[in-house]
């Protein structure tokens, strides 16, 4: 005889499981969480939305990502102890000692750094070190579009495999979806070992939409590297009036190129079980000291957050800062604010209107706190900058793929590069200025929404901003 339960019985069991959903996720942001506001942010969406609350909190909240990859770092001194070289001068050795105590790599001297602007410049030297390279090429991007411009560099990748030569290229798992067909197919289609980082997949289940690879890098022979803004694609491709995205993209050659191919060689270990041996010495190639600072939601978590905190505390003269997304945590407004208090000209350029509209209102409502404090705030009209600098006092840069949002200052696996050299940061302060002169300064009027309805939705988005 078959049983037939009672009428009250799925009732029952549905609220068990919502009980058992809400608590299982509420525990767990609550012993992983490093943020409070995040995870009271998650303990009140499982409570609130038990079994879809928990999906939610599964797919976004969730960080599943150790890359270890102080294993590819070797033994280094304790943090606060010198590391490496020193730039002459007690600005740069405070920033220096920052970054010493943070990332636990040492500055390098000896580095050429070269400002490439737009894809139609930088895309053409980047495929011919491909197609001079002699040993080994190694490339990370976020996106790896499959149009015209992305084919070239998919030919040449395939043309330096069929020599001979060690091609890995690492492509984001869900960044990769961008365009179709897929770059990574082509790739091992064209003879190419290519790889995704954290793909999306059914079996086993597993989907990541947040803790994504946004490091853009390209590694020749261990001896050359490019980092910065820019994807593989004809998105960052334009000619004069027709032009939709603005970019730079720096090429690097020096010792900092070994700690450029340290972290590839860790997402490529991660996304692979692969090892790679990264160059330990790099000849000399010019006056610049370089650090590279990696970021990401595993040992790495913070770190550049804290550098930028570091080096706009020490700043005497002017802070520049260009970014495409701006949602600061409040760690940073409070330092930029700080800075514009005690005489400091913080200067940020940011896009009228960047590819994202939500960044954009929830951008928007962040404004009037630094505006009341003397931040000056330019909006630049179109193309659309995705330019991310960071220059203090004429003598620091910071390059790299790192926006100023929670996407990339919590989530994202970024990198960035520290640049002392008073010749390459005054030509970076001069093209941030040079945006500026064309953009439109920013007044409190200017941020608020008219109506009720953009206040609110101003602020939504703004609410919601740290926990996707």
């Amino acid at each position: 005889m078959l049983w037939h339960p009672p009428e009250a019985f799925w009732p029952v069991v549905l609220g068990a499981l919502s009980v058992a959903c809400a608590a299982a996720g509420a525990l767990h942001a609550l012993l992983t969480k490093p943020d409070p506001r995040s995870a009271l942010g998650w303990i009140a969406t499982c409570c609130l939305l038990p079994i879809a609350g928990l999906a939610l909190y599964v797919l976004f909240g969730v960080n599943r990502v150790r890359t270890r990859a102080r294993q590819l770092r070797g033994r280094l001194p304790p943090a606060g102890e010198s590391m490496g070289a020193e730039p002459p001068g007690d600005f740069a050795t405070q920033l220096t000692r920052i970054g010493d105590a943070v990332t636990r790599r040492p500055t390098l001297d000896g580095n050429e750094v070269a400002r490439l602007e737009n894809g139609e410049n930088a895309f053409p030297v980047m495929l011919a070190a491909i197609g001079g390279a002699r040993r080994s090429i190694w490339l990370s991007t976020y996106i790896f579009e499959t149009d015209p411009v992305g084919r070239q560099f998919i030919d040449a990748l395939a043309a330096a495999a069929a020599r001979g030569l060690q091609v890995r290229v690492l492509v984001d798992g869900i960044g990769e979806w961008y365009s179709w067909p897929r770059a990574v197919r082509l790739l091992r289609r064209s003879g190419v070992r290519a790889a995704r980082f954290l793909p999306p997949r059914l079996l086993p289940p597993a989907l990541s939409l947040n803790l994504r690879n946004h490091r853009k890098l390209l590694i020749v022979d261990g001896e050359t590297g490019f980092a910065g803004g820019m994807n593989i694609g004809g998105r960052e491709v334009g000619k004069a009036h027709h032009r939709r995205m603005a970019d730079l993209h720096f090429r690097l050659q020096g010792p900092a190129v070994s700690q450029l191919a340290e972290c590839f060689a860790a997402d490529w270990l991660f996304a692979t079980s692969e090892s790679l041996d990264p160059p330990s010495r790099v000849a000399t190639a010019g006056g610049s000291v370089c650090r590279v600072i990696t970021e990401g939601p595993d040992e790495d978590n913070d770190k550049l957050l804290f550098v930028i905190l570091g080096a706009i505390s020490v700043a005497h003269r002017q802070v520049l800062i260009m970014t495409p997304y701006f949602i600061p945590p409040p760690e940073l407004t409070a330092a930029l604010q700080t800075a514009a208090l005690r005489g400091v000209e913080v200067c940020l350029v940011l896009p009228a209107r960047s590819n994202l509209r939500y960044v954009d209102w929830a951008t928007r409502r962040c404004l009037p706190a630094l505006l009341e404090r003397g931040v000056q705030v330019f909006l630049q009209p179109p193309p659309f900058s995705h330019t991310k600098l960071l220059v203090i006092d004429g003598g620091y840069a910071q390059i790299g793929s790192a926006n100023l949002d929670p996407r990339s200052l919590r989530l994202n696996f970024e990198v960035a590069v520290e640049v002392y050299d008073a010749g390459v940061c005054g030509d970076l302060a001069g093209y941030i200025l040079s945006a500026r002169d064309h953009a439109l300064r920013a007044l409190a009027r200017d941020c608020a929404a008219e109506g009720i309805g953009g206040r609110i939705r101003d602020s939504l988005c703004w609410l919601f901003s740290p926990y996707l």
